[in-house]
């Protein structure tokens, strides 16, 4: 699922050369609107990529970034295409940022039919539009927000239970079937900041730096890399705040010793027992990242598909950058839609080895 916040935030473009965008000149690709413009020197007008007016020669094309740019170069706007007036995608990103708004404010969930009139739709029509826009139903959208405003409340609520109510749930019956996926742990357990958990940690080397494993009586939780051992034992004290954690025990490094030589040689995958912990979305977005084959990358569009929920790409990646357990979880994987390697929460130099790594024979 898209957060609110993320819709109508800049991805990296799908047309960062003039080659990709003359291409989708040429194939009238509507879904470039918005990423560039182009203007045509012998009739002075500048369009979108979509637009159906006739195909102009490739050496009277230039390329701008905004209308803006265009108009400042002399070009009037295009009367077809309207290039200078939002476009489809604006006005339906626009809509269902206004139906977000309008779920996160209402404290029952508003009904598709005012919802639709709100956007000027019709309810089958804004209900395909808002799904391609957040990767969730409008209903879906509600529950995930009030799952939230959960986590937001267990951690100032005298009880779960008020923090439940307080969050919009109309019984707690529900919430505790899903809270596990909700929250990733008991609700109990999530308000305590992991009280009552031991979990057992120990920080290492291994070829792309210090490595952190850390595991609960379930399986393995956190896989963190980077520079500084310190900054990930913090990483990992700020997740689970109030839970006990052992470290430095004997038996504990053999289990280190097998994540790191899985780190070392990804190809041959690993048996690891994991425990996995995040909403139902981000969990949604793992499991399609356990499915990618070692060598083999997919971009965020296409994670978005896979799981159901195309046009979320941007909650994909967010979910990405979420991931607790690097390599295990493959998020490296996961590229632009150009190649382009794309963000990694353990930085893009160790991204582009593994994937290098994973790339060799």
């Amino acid at each position: 699922m898209a957060d609110l916040t993320m819709i109508g935030t800049p991805m990296p473009s799908r047309f960062p050369t003039d080659e990709t965008r003359w291409q989708a000149i040429v194939n009238r690709e509507r879904g470039a609107a918005g990423e560039f413009f182009y203007s045509v020197a012998t009739t002075g007008i500048y369009c979108r990529p979509g637009c159906p007016a006739r195909r102009p020669r490739r050496e009277h094309v230039g390329f701008h970034d905004s209308r803006e740019e265009a108009e400042s170069a002399g070009f009037r706007p295009c009367r077809r295409c309207r290039p200078d007036e939002p476009s489809l995608a604006e006005r339906h990103a626009g809509a269902v940022a206004a139906a977000c708004r309008l779920i996160e404010a209402a404290e029952t969930m508003p009904r598709l039919d005012e919802l639709a009139a709100v956007a000027g739709m019709s309810r089958f029509h804004f209900h395909r539009v808002f799904k391609a826009a957040t990767g969730c139903t409008p209903r879906a959208y509600a529950a995930a927000r009030r799952a939230d405003r959960v986590r937001e409340s267990l951690r100032g609520s005298g009880t779960v239970t008020d923090a439940i109510y307080d969050a919009g749930f109309g019984s707690n019956g529900r919430f505790y079937a899903d809270s596990p996926g909700i929250l990733g742990m008991p609700p109990a357990t999530f308000r305590e900041g992991g009280r009552n958990e031991t979990i057992r940690f120990a920080v290492g080397e291994c070829s792309l730096g210090a490595i952190l494993v850390a595991s609960t009586a379930k399986g393995v939780c956190a896989i963190l890399l980077g520079d500084d051992p310190n900054a990930l034992v913090h990483d990992l004290e700020d997740r689970f705040a109030k839970a006990t954690l052992l470290g430095a025990e004997p038996e504990f490094e053999k289990l280190v010793a097998r994540v790191v030589a899985f780190v070392d040689a990804p190809t041959l995958g690993h048996e690891l027992p994991l425990d996995i912990r995040g909403t139902t979305f981000q969990q949604r977005v793992w499991e399609a990242l356990r499915d990618i084959p070692a060598g083999s990358t997919a971009s965020y569009r296409e994670i978005s598909e896979r799981i159901g929920a195309p046009g979320a790409a941007r909650a994909v990646a967010r979910a990405c950058a979420s991931n607790p357990l690097a390599v295990a979880i493959p998020c490296h994987r996961v590229v632009r839609s150009d190649g382009a390697p794309g963000g990694y929460r353990w930085g893009v130099e160790r991204k582009q080895a593994l994937l290098e790594r994973e790339a060799t024979p």
